[in-house]
């Protein structure tokens, strides 16, 4: 906690003939950082790397065809085994071309009876017009001289398909009434065909198709489509019932297969990384420190002939080093947190432990009741307990919602809040409601010490990387932070409050520091024993150096104003649960059981709707206030080789 694991700089020599066992090994080990992975493009261009490269996309190619196989058989990839093996791509190609002629076959057939399942229906649901209708219709779908077309035909346009065709011979025969709509057989001469299809259509005279299954009158022709759909049913069944077994029979197969054969293409990707020297391959990455003597005793095991060379990063790699984070499971939440705005470089404190103190106050102050920070609490904690199977990807930030939700009640006993009711518990410190002014005064003091703990951090910070000058003479580093108090300490003093400094030390401190500021990069040069350089001349840099001590200025009391919005929003949320009761007062008679389901469905709608917001408030805070005075997130991620692919 607060520090990153200590990381060695470590490079080996593999011979050729263990280059496949030793890169297994140390993917297993799953602590080895392979510094060409940070390197875009990934792939040397070297004839050994591209034949490593062309191995992968040959296993590459076989994950998608047992992929393949396991969709036909609805069987999912589940959660990789404890122990995986590599598998040569030989026996992987044999294993997935004897699943594929087992499985395509019944795949196939039952493809082929589903489509002609649903060709039935289609056919039946073409034939319910036509029901009652004494018609062969296999004698009118082999009619040679004479045009006919059985449909359908809204009744109000016989007349006037009648009409368009009195100056054709031909014979309108009305079979059938269906609501709306009249079932028709239209005849003509076979020459008049193109005729009698433009007055057809002109009367929307839906033809209903005539497919070769269909023999004798619709009722003979649909109880023979009723028969086929019944034994294509039952095709259906048995293929599925195959195909199950077959499932059952192979799944564990199947899943152990991919999961090898995933593990081979990233074995192969990992290794054309690799420089290669002639018969050796020269591997460039770093360990934890506390994990180098298990991983050096797994190589030599492997092969004595493996050289390992491991030296402390220089300060001037630091920069390069990837950072490992440390921290108990309940501030993991917080540390995601972290990382998401950027990773600490290594050798710099890491931020989490103070963000998992500063957040969870932030978010009290402003959300303060008893009983809204009591149900965060409850359900931070059934995150953690993992006892609600649909939550337990949640688990993780279940810390966060636990802190916050204590420290919300401890703000709501402050405030005398309990789900919006003011008269239950007797305020410990203030109302906001009955005391804007004294929370907002106190929301900016509290901005103002946080603001100073980022400034603090920074100074440790430049202190473990031994940079005195941006140590003394930083913005937000000692300078910064001294010319900060000082001018905090004027305006205080100028609202009448006593402080055991006079006006002149103060006056002092703020000059001294601001001067620092003034000249931070002359300083930092004499601090280096170095001379001074102005190349625009020392007017010029005075001009510059003055606005940007002003810049400074506005940036300091900027980001101390901006933590008003506590103050504001803790106002807001009693305000907020104020309206809940004016509502229901007006919606319902008070006591009433109505009374009551509203107030609750307030109280719901105040914690997941303010709720969200005071979280959005809160990261914010944290992200462009406190952060930006220490924390740049220009640090490199740890991420050690796995058997197991990120996708």
């Amino acid at each position: 906690m607060f520090k990153s694991r200590a990381m060695l700089h470590v490079e080996l020599l593999i011979p050729e003939t263990e280059v496949l066992s030793a890169t297994e090994a140390l993917m297993a080990s799953g602590v080895f950082h392979l510094a060409a992975a940070e390197q875009p493009g990934g792939v040397k261009a070297t004839e050994t790397a591209v034949n490593w490269h062309n191995r992968a996309l040959d296993f590459a190619a076989l994950e998608r065809r047992i992929l393949t196989v396991m969709e036909e058989l609805h069987i999912t990839p589940d959660s990789p085994p404890a122990d995986i093996h590599l598998i040569a791509p030989e026996v992987a190609q044999r294993d997935i071309v004897h699943f594929e002629q087992e499985a395509e076959p019944l795949v196939e057939a039952l493809d082929a009876a589903r489509r002609h399942l649903a060709l039935l229906q289609q056919s039946t649901r073409q034939l319910q017009p036509l029901l009652g209708i004494e018609v062969d219709l296999g004698q009118l779908r082999e009619l040679r001289y004479t045009y006919a077309v059985l449909g359908t035909l809204p009744a109000s346009n016989e007349e006037r398909l009648r009409s368009s065709l009195e100056q054709l011979p031909y014979l309108l025969i009305p079979l059938r009434r269906d609501g709306d709509l009249l079932v028709v057989l239209l005849c003509g001469t076979r020459q008049h065909a193109d005729i009698l299809e433009r007055a057809a259509r002109s009367a929307y005279l839906n033809p209903l198709p005539l497919p070769e299954q269909y023999r004798g009158t619709p009722k003979e022709a649909l109880l023979a489509l009723q028969e086929g759909q019944q034994r294509t049913h039952q095709h259906i069944a048995e293929y599925e019932a195959e195909i199950e077994r077959l499932r059952t029979l192979r799944v564990l197969h199947l899943r152990s297969l991919l999961w090898r054969v995933r593990a081979s293409r990233t074995v192969t990707e990992t290794i054309a990384r690799y420089d290669y020297l002639r018969h050796l391959y020269a591997v460039d990455g770093w360990v934890p420190a506390d994990a180098l003597p298990t991983l050096q005793e797994t190589l030599l095991a492997i092969s004595p002939r493996i050289v390992i060379e491991a030296s402390p990063p220089a300060v001037e790699e630091h920069a390069a080093v990837p950072t490992s984070l440390e921290n108990p499971s309940l501030l993991r939440a917080f540390q995601s947190l972290v990382t998401t705005y950027g990773q600490p470089g290594y050798g710099e404190l890491d931020p989490t432990p103070l963000l998992a103190l500063t957040f969870p106050f932030i978010f009290g102050l402003m959300f303060g009741d008893v009983g809204h920070g009591a149900l965060l609490a409850l359900v931070g904690a059934l995150l953690l307990s993992r006892k609600v199977p649909a939550w337990r990807g949640l688990a993780p930030w279940g810390g966060i919602l636990l802190a916050c939700g204590l420290c919300a009640a401890g703000f709501g006993a402050l405030y005398g809040s309990f789900f919006g009711f003011e008269n239950i518990l007797p305020a410990l410190w203030l109302r906001p409601l009955e005391n804007t002014l004294g929370v907002l005064l106190f929301a900016v003091g509290a901005g103002a010490v946080i603001l100073s703990l980022g400034m603090l951090y920074h100074i440790l910070n430049a202190a473990i990387t031994r940079n005195w000058g941006q140590l003394l003479f930083d913005h937000s580093a000692l300078a910064g932070l001294l010319f900060y108090w000082a001018l905090i300490g004027l305006g205080v003093k100028a609202f009448g409050v006593t402080l055991p400094l006079s006006n002149g030390v103060l006056g002092g401190v703020a000059l001294v520091s601001g001067a620092a500021l003034t000249f931070s990069e002359p300083l930092e040069t004499l601090l280096r024993g170095q001379r001074p350089h102005f190349p625009d001349g020392v007017g010029t840099y005075l001009i510059l150096a003055f606005f940007e001590l002003f810049e400074t200025l506005l940036t300091l009391f900027s980001n101390t104003l901006s933590y008003v919005r506590m103050g504001a929003f803790a106002v807001a949320h009693g305000a907020l649960s104020l309206v809940v009761f004016i509502i229901a007062s007006i919606l319902t008679r008070k006591g009433s059981v109505g009374y009551w389901i509203v107030i609750a469905l307030g109280n719901l709608f105040v914690i997941g709707f303010e709720g969200l917001i005071v979280s959005i408030q809160t990261l914010r805070l944290e992200y462009y206030e406190f952060f930006s005075k220490f924390f740049t997130g220009n640090g490199t991620r740890y991420r050690p080789l796995t058997l197991l692919p990120k996708g």
